[in-house]
């Protein structure tokens, strides 16, 4: 392990394997590592949206085991009201082979994979980011942190989150389900809560996120709902929870030749809280940034001027989604439930066919907007 590398990427998610693809298809010499052991299990409800079909390079979507077609949409369990369409928006993957997958198309790119391997400290001096692991020392021209919103990077970097959600979730076995091309969303009773069921082959994954975050008040919302499923008598797999942090719009990208990607930048869309094709893409962004500035000394900063060109105005269209829906929730689920341009713009969403921020520009979304109160603004 020990040795020196253009590029050293510290978590091989969806972000970190991207931005190792991408660096190392920029011609540097690229080590991707993790502190567990692949394939391993990853809360996550699995969505795959439009955004991160996109980004996926050939052969990954082999790991997609149901394809989403109906989706249904209900309020505490009442109104539930389905939106379809002929073409699938949603797709849905266990992360453990989908994540697997990815590393996999990295390595074919040229990086070299190591798990297993924890980071117990950083620094940095003329040399290079020293990375101290358990007995050995990593030298790198630069490092890009995707090891989450609780690894070293993060802190390294000085992360600053704009809001912190709970998530728990089950992956139930249910080889028999009739669940395959429909997915639910329900919103939850407290502000900004939603629970979820995604199908896989032959399991269901369910969940529950809570603006909250009150760990048994949140166990209970989880119970609840699986009981209101009829499955609470279904064997449970996995039983395991997360926290989601968005990043306010002025939080660093980077510190010196560190920069970090994903759920460790604080990626996601704070609105649905959806973090895969944020990791996708910021990885990409950061990858390319790191393999320019190792080949051929390229700007460092060309990683934060294209997060803040693409990503930044989703982030703020999504918090802003999200405070409408806090303050008017029951408009906010009869106009996706019951409007033809609310179920429209929902799928479209879903598959890609338009964005947050531009939503947001929409007339009727802007009066919203205005009753359901100020911008938000983290910062």
């Amino acid at each position: 392990m020990t040795g020196r590398w253009d590029v050293v990427v510290v978590g091989a998610g969806p972000a970190g394997s991207a931005a190792a693809r991408f660096a190392a298809q920029a011609g540097a010499r690229v080590l991707l590592i993790d502190r567990a052991r692949f394939p391993r299990y990853k809360t996550c409800g699995g969505g795959i949206t439009g955004w991160s079909r996109r980004e996926l390079p050939a052969g990954i979507e082999s790991t997609l085991e149901d394809a989403t077609t109906r989706l249904g949409i209900g309020h505490d369990d009442r109104d539930r009201h389905w939106i379809e369409r002929d073409e699938p928006f949603l797709g849905m993957v266990r992360r453990a082979d989908f994540d697997q997958a990815l590393v996999d198309a990295a390595v074919e790119a040229g990086a070299e994979f190591r798990d297993g391997v924890a980071v117990r400290a950083i620094g940095e001096d003329a040399d290079g980011v020293h990375l101290r692991t358990d007995g050995d020392e990593l030298l790198a021209a630069t490092v890009i942190g995707a090891d989450g919103t609780g690894g070293r990077t993060a802190s390294h970097v000085g992360v600053r989150y704009g809001g912190t959600d709970l998530g728990l979730e089950l992956e139930l076995a249910a080889p028999d389900h009739d669940w395959a091309g429909r997915a639910l969303f329900d919103w939850g009773p407290d502000a900004g809560s939603y629970a979820w069921l995604f199908p896989k082959r032959d399991t269901l994954t369910v969940g529950v996120i809570q603006r909250t975050g009150v760990p048994d008040r949140t166990r209970a919302y989880l119970d609840r709902w699986v009981g209101q499923l009829g499955l609470a008598g279904a064997e449970r797999i996995h039983d395991s929870g997360h926290l989601t942090r968005w990043r306010t719009s002025s939080s660093p990208l980077r510190r010196g030749r560190v920069l970090v990607a994903g759920d460790a930048a604080g990626m996601l869309d704070p609105w649905t809280r959806e973090g895969i094709s944020f990791a996708l893409r910021s990885g990409r962004m950061a990858g390319q940034a790191a393999g320019s500035f190792t080949t051929t000394g390229g700007d460092l900063d060309a990683y934060a001027r294209a997060v803040d060109a693409e990503l930044a105005p989703q982030q703020r269209a999504g918090a802003t989604a999200l405070r409408i829906w806090e303050r008017m929730p029951r408009a906010y689920h009869w106009s996706l439930a019951h409007t033809r341009a609310g179920r429209r713009l929902f799928l479209d969403l879903c598959s890609a066919d338009a964005r947050v921020d531009r939503m947001l520009e929409r007339p009727v979304v802007r009066a919203l907007a205005r009753r359901g109160g100020r911008r938000f603004d983290a910062d």
